[in-house]
């Protein structure tokens, strides 16, 4: 599995936010959401539309720093009505898809990461949606779906956010050393599925590999994916945890980014 091509992102930013609307249609906007406890169905569904929109925004005008939210034209919706949400979440996305699509992958402009360009907007909004998603779907208790090239893609992005924010100086992700140790992640469903975390002295290094570890962790790639955003308990009954039980604790508190 790899990337996924730009045209690819700035379709599924459209599709992802489809699903999170239909999720959302019909809902209790007021509920609380488990994995985002400060926040109601309504706070999320405002979050991740003006997440499109402020990243749609820095596309749009090729920004060389970051824009305040109240630069970004219709960074919220206005009133309370469901249906007022619901086309403010698909007209958002649709602007950024566009604005990502006549950018290209490779223009650069500001980001908060490693990355520069347009691409990383697309890729960064995609998974965004996907993981928030899920945030929705379990407050709905409605049944999430994810595609494996999504679902695999979205590991792979964390694991590059994790190691910068390692980069970076993060004092969480700056606890992920010791030389001696590592996770070994594996998809059941999906051949070809599998990351290797070897933690060193200095950090952790990541890759695409089957080999025996300190500890492994085997799921359907869904349920591998949201355990790594931490959306889905370790003791759901769909991970299957061999090794090292406290080692993956030790990784899922703090594989962080704040």
């Amino acid at each position: 599995m790899t990337l996924l091509t730009h045209d690819r992102y700035c379709d599924e930013l459209i599709r992802q936010t489809d699903e999170l609307r239909a999720t959302l249609k019909g809902a209790d906007l007021t509920a609380q959401v488990p994995t985002c406890p400060d926040w109601t169905l309504r706070d999320l569904a405002v979050h991740v539309g003006g997440a499109h929109r402020w990243a749609g925004e820095i596309v749009r005008t090729r920004a060389t720093e970051p824009v305040p939210d109240e630069q970004v034209p219709e960074f919220t919706p206005e009133g309370d009505d469901p249906a007022v949400l619901d086309a403010w979440l698909a007209d958002g996305a649709a602007k950024t898809s566009a604005a990502l699509r006549e950018a290209g992958a490779a223009l650069p402009m500001w980001s908060w990461a490693w990355d520069s360009s347009a691409g990383f907007w697309a890729r960064r909004m995609v998974h965004e949606t996907v993981v928030h998603r899920a945030d929705a779907v379990l407050a709905a208790r409605a049944v999430y779906e994810v595609t494996p090239e999504v679902a695999a893609d979205t590991m792979d992005e964390w694991l590059e956010i994790v190691a910068y924010a390692q980069a970076e100086g993060d004092p969480e992700a700056a606890e992920l050393r010791g030389a001696g140790r590592s996770l070994h992640f594996h998809a059941t469903d999906e051949p070809g599925a599998e990351w290797l975390i070897e933690f060193g002295e200095d950090g952790f290094t990541w890759r695409r590999a089957h080999e025996k570890a300190t500890v492994a962790v085997r799921a359907p790639l869904t349920d591998l994916m949201l355990l790594f955003n931490r959306r889905l308990d370790v003791d759901s009954g769909s991970v299957e945890v061999l090794g090292d039980r406290a080692l993956l604790d030790f990784w899922l508190e703090r594989a962080t980014f704040r």
